[in-house]
């Protein structure tokens, strides 16, 4: 099987230089509920609403882009990570690549269905914001446990 989708393996080193430093900054705003004033500006906004302005369809909007820039970060981390070639890749990995892929979508929705059925309000918007990087998440989580669980074993062949 061949990977045509796949960056260079030099990539993911750059992926998890970005994915660390973004995922701690992302949970420290949420945990601190933190927004620093010195990161707003003017940018362009296909479609804003406010509570007590009207709306503002294609408009320039003065907003606070600190968690813009900390998701944006987190997922291109993310993407690069999940996205480029091992230092050897073959149809092993390339086959570790897909189950990953296809057990992170089932747990993902698996986890979404929960929360369709029990949580309701302005928590089930956060759970839905989130929800937009658990399946990269989980692939990256799976399919480096296997990578890892893979080279165990094939270490401990090698001892005997």
């Amino acid at each position: 099987m061949k990977t045509q989708l796949l960056l260079p393996y030099r990539f993911k080193n750059l992926g998890w230089i970005l994915l660390v430093p973004f995922a701690i900054a992302g949970i420290y705003l949420h945990i601190a509920d933190y927004e620093p004033n010195w990161i707003t500006t003017r940018v362009f906004a296909i479609y804003h609403d406010t509570l007590f302005n009207k709306d503002k369809n294609f408009a320039f909007i003065e907003t606070n882009i600190t968690s813009t820039i900390v998701g944006i970060g987190f997922l291109i981390g993310c993407l690069l990570v999940a996205f480029s070639k091992e230092s050897v890749e073959d149809e092993y990995i390339a086959g570790l690549r897909l189950s990953s892929l296809q057990w992170a979508v089932l747990v993902n929705y698996a986890l979404l269905l929960f929360c369709f059925l029990f949580i309701y309000g302005m928590p089930f918007i956060t759970v839905m914001i989130y929800n937009m990087f658990t399946v990269l998440l989980i692939f990256i989580a799976r399919f480096n446990y296997l990578l890892l669980k893979s080279k165990k074993i094939a270490l401990d062949e090698k001892q005997y």
